[in-house]
């Protein structure tokens, strides 16, 4: 008999707990301030639930609220969230109760039963107590627990597998953090314990995993751009809790201010940047539409050359020592429309990170910085688009779910109608041409909990004539597939097949005896295994493998049609297979004290086909000196290169606001840019490292103060560095770059050094925001090679094209109301250095001109402000259609700063000039759309 009793009360104890499981009935609803009355009225009507409220107590209460599609549960949270007032479910009786002040507990206290059922080490006793602590959860045999998805803020999940008495010790807490509008992943989201200074960060996934001691926790949740909340769990065991957060409507009346938003205090990283793109979008940019590029170049330690370029200079790095990164595939040109625009979207891009001293160990084969650009994933819930109309360029992107939930899209397309401007130029340009596209398409698919799919691909080509019959095009082709598989709450990784190509062209048909095709084009193919352990919750260790085979088809010039007596010269394309294997520990010492400390192993295969000249050794490389030339067959290994490359950074908390940091990194660089310009140009030529050309390296040594004020609204930092550069090439007086087959011939090597301060000024709540920053920067290189052939500058230094040693930049942003608000950028730079003819003289009975030491003079210093108004469309919630406005003015004060300098003979004498880009005000205008 007693064993029927204890099977009778099991059966329904099981039935009980699959009611409280089974799935909820979702609903839609729509209230306008709503009384409660007919808030509860039509909740019972949809829902089935009966309500039970003293509406004296809700009689202050109006309800808005616009949900679709969603649980009773998480639409009674929305509406009572930051309030008094609290309801409690009960599934299985279908049951709600709405109660001011407190709330009803309708669970048993903890430990009301004394045993737990058999295998929890607990003496299991007669009765039904043994059954008591069954979750449905535990029936299911060895299948893992699904995610508890936590929506709401005034209510207490239960994590694990539960039992009466929590045991002491630590469990880990992992999931994600979503937008509970688009269920997008919300990137570097911060997960903080209350009363304590345990933590974690979200990666690029919105995927969290942390360790916590198992009982009640209250954890706190901030990200940028949306609404700071918290959540109430009960830890008993492992499990997974995803997290959904609201975007953040910021109140003009009232700052909300938390006191976790320290990431930047207590992270390791220093020389790091993050970006959202509300703050990007908040910056005037030419022509109107926000550009990345533009508000990198605000950052402090971040420069650029001059007007009209996308390229830009981290820290005394070159254009080319940056990786940039769009979804992880490498971008090799970021620019469109002779550097008006950049490579990026505005309108999909989600956030921006750059890393300029401890960058992470999985990052190689560039000496100056990471850019890494990533896109966002696509509504998974709603079918959603944006549209922008402006006087160059119009832009469109649609995104929604293909399966509700688990798998979106999102496509972004632009194109430019610019030919209308080109004909208001003087003349000499009126007869020019000039357009770009580009597209990107992206697809994420969550198969289950542990695995995850991403397709990314970009399409980019731009083409363009100056009054000439001369005729260029470039592009990029990107495509990468993604594959996150969680291994289990402690290892996760991150697997990836990509292919990049960058591509140029340039003909001429002008004379048909002349005519000429000429392309370029690189080609990389990506392989990458990423992983991530969470030892402890004081000890996290990431390592994996990469490898990258380039192909360079260095160039070819073919006779443009058969009328062309045009030579065709081709010169032999190049290969090689760069591969690295990383590990790297993070380490909390003390909750005061973290170190991170990391390697990276890079081998470099330099591969045939190819002949290589080999020459004498202490004598300059010219032709004469070759001794041997040497013909490897395909894919035979020619030289091979390695080096270990060194990623350390230690952070120091002085108190809750401010920190010390400190970073040392080496880096290694294989491939070069050779250019004898000072910007990233079309028809620039990379070369690989081989026998004859060696690799760039460089190491650098930061340190830095952090500091938060204002209750954590304002965030200041300074910043000193020192870096050396090796085997940098530049190149000889009269260097021929393009279509050369012996290009070791005309670059020299050169030995470089960059030193700085950088300061950061951050608001980043309240009507105003924005941030200043100013740097002092200083970058020098020396040719000191006695068999190089030329001596520049005596063998001392010289300042590099780039060296600007005074940077400032305001911007900052003032909200009127939600709908009104107006931005300006402020910028001041030194002009870069030029070298400048400073004398003639005869020799041979001919008159030369004698020119100064290299970059020995500057052009005029650089200033500009640009302003713009931003008015954004009624906010009302059921209209289709949400627009906004933005116009305002480029190069506010009309400065013509100059861009270049350029010199002619006229008379017998010889004129300098200076060339600007924009020498008056640039007003712009233009119309964005949401649906």
């Amino acid at each position: 008999m007693k064993r029927a009793y204890l099977f009778i009360v099991f059966l329904f104890i099981v039935k009980l707990l699959s009611a409280q499981n089974a799935p909820e009935k979702n609903i839609s609803v729509n209230f306008q301030q709503t009384k409660i009355e007919a808030f509860v009225d039509e909740l019972e009507a949809k829902s089935g639930y009966h309500f039970y409220v003293d509406t004296a107590q809700f009689d202050s209460l109006k309800i808005t609220l616009q949900v679709n599609d969603k649980p009773l549960a998480t639409i009674l949270g929305m509406a009572f969230n930051n309030t008094v007032y609290h309801y409690t479910i009960i599934p299985e009786a279908a049951q709600v109760f709405l109660t001011k002040g407190k709330q009803i507990k309708t669970g048993l206290a903890s430990g009301y039963f004394n045993n737990t059922r058999p295998g929890h080490n607990n003496q299991v006793l007669p009765g039904v107590a043994a059954a008591t602590a069954v979750t449905a959860t535990e029936f299911s045999g060895d299948k893992e627990a699904p995610a508890t998805e936590a929506t709401i803020e005034n209510k207490t999940y239960e994590i694990g597998l539960k039992t009466n008495n929590i045991q002491p010790g630590n469990s880990i807490l992992s999931g994600y953090v979503k937008d509970i509008k688009s269920g997008e992943s919300v990137v570097g989201a911060s997960i903080v314990v209350a009363d304590t200074k345990t933590g974690v960060v979200t990666d690029q996934f919105g995927y969290y995993t942390i360790t916590l001691p198992r009982g009640r926790q209250t954890l706190i949740i901030h990200g940028i751009g949306m609404r700071d909340t918290k959540r109430q769990i009960i830890l008993y065991s492992e499990g997974r809790l995803n997290i959904e957060m609201q975007e953040q409507v910021f109140a003009l009346k009232e700052v909300k201010i938390s006191a976790d938003k320290v990431a930047n205090v207590r992270s390791t990283e220093m020389g790091t940047n993050k970006l959202d793109i509300k703050s990007i979008k908040q910056v005037p940019a030419v022509f109107g539409e926000a550009d990345i590029l533009r508000v990198v170049l605000t950052l402090p330690g971040v420069q650029s050359v001059g007007e009209a370029t996308t390229g830009f200079n981290v820290r005394g790095g070159s254009a080319d020592q940056n990786l940039i990164l769009l979804n992880d595939a490498t971008i090799y040109n970021p620019s469109h429309f002779f550097g008006f625009f950049s490579a990026f979207d505005p309108d999909i891009v989600k956030d921006v990170e750059l890393y300029k001293s401890s960058i992470p160990e999985k990052y190689g084969g560039r000496l100056a910085s990471v850019l890494d650009v990533t896109d966002r994933e696509g509504n998974k819930k709603l079918f959603t688009g944006t549209a922008g109309i402006g006087l160059l360029t119009s832009r469109i992107n649609i995104e929604g779910p293909i399966i509700k939930d688990k798998t979106s899209f999102i496509l972004g397309a632009r194109t430019s109608y610019s030919d209308w401007l080109l004909s208001m130029l003087p003349e000499e340009y009126k007869h020019s041409e000039a357009s770009f596209y580009d597209v990107n398409l992206g697809i994420s698919h969550q198969i289950n909990d542990k695995n995850n799919i991403y397709v990314n691909g970009y399409l980019s080509h731009d083409q363009f004539k100056l009054n000439s019959d001369t005729a260029y095009s470039y592009g990029n082709k990107n495509a990468n597939i993604k594959w996150k598989h969680n291994f289990n709450d402690k290892l996760f990784s991150v697997f990836l097949v990509g292919y990049d190509r960058y591509q140029y062209s340039v003909s001429s048909d002008a004379n048909p005896v002349n005519g000429y095709n000429l392309n370029y084009n690189i080609n990389q193919s990506n392989l990458k295994a990423d992983f991530t352990y969470y030892v402890t919750r004081k000890n996290t260790i990431d390592f994996g493998l990469s490898s990258i085979h380039y192909k360079l088809h260095s160039g070819d010039e073919e006779p443009y049609n058969n009328k062309s007596l045009v030579v065709p010269d081709v010169v032999p394309a190049e290969q090689a297979l760069e591969s690295a294997l990383y590990f790297g520990d993070k380490y909390d010492i003390t909750p005061n004290f973290t170190v991170n400390l990391g390697v990276r192993y890079s081998i470099y295969n330099y591969l045939g086909a190819q002949t290589v000249d080999y020459y004498a050794p202490n004598l300059p490389k010219q032709s004469s000196n070759v001794l041997d030339s040497v013909t490897y067959g395909k894919n035979k290994i020619i030289k091979t290169y390695s080096r270990p490359e060194i990623r350390a950074s230690a952070r120091y908390n002085l108190n809750d606001n401010t920190s010390l940091k400190a970073s040392y990194n080496t880096l290694t660089q294989y491939i070069h840019l050779l250019s004898n310009t000072t910007a990233i140009s079309p028809t620039d030529v990379y070369k690989l490292s081989d026998p004859n050309i060696k690799p760039q390296t460089g190491d650098q040594v930061s340190l830095g103060v952090y500091k938060n004020m204002q209750s954590n609204t304002i965030e200041t930092s300074v910043e000193v560095y020192y870096k050396r550069i090796r085997n940098y090439l530049d190149y000889k007086s009269g260097a021929s770059l393009l279509l050369n087959d012996h290009i070791e011939q005309d670059v020299i090597n050169t030995q470089g050094k960059a030193y700085g301060v950088e300061f950061l000024v951050k608001k980043t709540e309240g009507k105003l925001n924005g941030w200043v920053s100013y740097t002092y920067s200083r970058t020098f290189l020396r040719q000191d090679d006695p068999y190089a052939g030329e001596l520049i500058n005596n063998g001392n230094y010289y300042p590099a094209n780039y060296d600007k040693p005074n940077d400032f930049n305001f911007t900052g942003n003032y909200r009127f109301t939600h709908r009104y608000s107006v931005s300006l950028n402020v910028v001041y730079s030194t002009g870069r250095p030029i070298t400048l003819p400073v004398a003639k003289y005869y020799y041979d009975n001919a008159e030369r001109v004698y020119y100064s030491d290299r970059n020995a003079y500057r052009i005029p210093d650089y200033f500009r402000s640009d302003f713009s108004v931003n008015i954004e469309g009624n906010h009302k919630v059921h209209q289709r259609f949400h627009n906004s406005w933005t116009f305002g003015v480029y190069n506010l004060t009309g400065r013509a700063n100059a861009y270049s300098t350029y010199f002619t003979e006229q008379g017998g004498s010889i004129n300098g000039y200076q060339l600007s880009i924009f020498a008056k005000p640039i007003p712009f205008i233009n119309y964005n759309i949401r649906f």
